[in-house]
């Protein structure tokens, strides 16, 4: 599985890609799809096992859409 799986928008892949992040973490595997889904998510894992960027990659996709007049569902 990669961040492409997701249709995430360009600068988001593209920013991922230049950090050097390929493949997403067992949390973001199973929070992401379930936040651009606009549902609900409680998470618990390890310290530095990727929670935050599980929670905000959804967030700035859905951003990204409002900002550019986008309906994102």
């Amino acid at each position: 599985m990669t961040f492409n799986n997701w249709e995430l928008a360009k600068p988001i892949l593209d920013a991922l890609e230049q950090q050097g992040y390929v493949s997403p973490t067992p949390i973001q595997q199973k929070a992401i799809p379930v936040i651009l889904d606009n549902k609900d998510v409680l998470g618990c894992a390890q310290t530095g096992t990727g929670k935050t960027a599980a929670f905000v990659i959804p967030l700035l996709q859905k951003n990204l859409y409002q900002k550019n007049g986008c309906r994102y569902s």
